[in-house]
């Protein structure tokens, strides 16, 4: 059991309040992963500034779910994925594409799971992709600009998910009807 504190507006360090704050303003509630990241100031502000950016990315909401949610499940992330299953649905994604994504099992068209195997591979290499890999992505009609916001979204999601793999960040009861279990544990 982890002991980082899932902090509060009354315990939160006081650096770390006005980002707080905004999280009470944007979410109507302070999300576990938040209160987490609130023990590092800095932290927290980065967390929420790269997901504005990956929100303002030129992604649709399809395209930023399977972003996102190709590398909460590659981490193994018992909190994103829940909590991007709820975002998703609220960002009205079409349901097959986040329980394909869930499940790993193939999405509902081949530009969205080109989409996905390229973020795959750049999370498994660690950037190192292929002169193939990158002519199948440009095939299917994306960009040089999009290989960085993936990049840009990958960013966001190491934080998140490393951080709720070491807090060990409880899902938000908000959350807690689309809990999820990777199957290789």
């Amino acid at each position: 059991m982890s002991t980082f504190p899932i902090h509060t507006l009354e315990t939160a360090p006081t650096a770390s309040k006005p980002f707080l704050e905004n999280s009470l303003k944007s979410f109507g509630m302070i999300p576990g992963l938040h209160g987490a990241l609130a023990e590092a100031p800095g932290v927290l502000e980065a967390y929420q500034l790269l997901h504005k950016l990956f929100t303002e990315s030129s992604f649709n909401n399809d395209e930023q779910t399977v972003v996102w949610q190709t590398i909460n499940v590659e981490h193994a992330c018992h909190y994103c994925v829940p909590a991007h299953t709820g975002i998703a649905h609220m960002m009205k994604v079409d349901p097959a594409i986040t329980e394909a994504l869930r499940n790993q099992t193939a999405l509902p068209t081949e530009k969205l799971q080109v989409l996905h195997d390229f973020t795959l591979s750049l999370v498994r290499n660690r950037g190192q992709v292929s002169e193939q890999e990158l002519e199948a992505f440009f095939a299917a009609g994306y960009s040089k600009r999009q290989v960085l916001e993936i990049i840009l979204g990958l960013s966001q999601k190491v934080i998140s998910n490393y951080t709720n793999h070491i807090a060990a960040t409880p899902v938000d009861d908000a959350f807690k009807k689309f809990a999820w279990q990777s199957a290789a544990v």
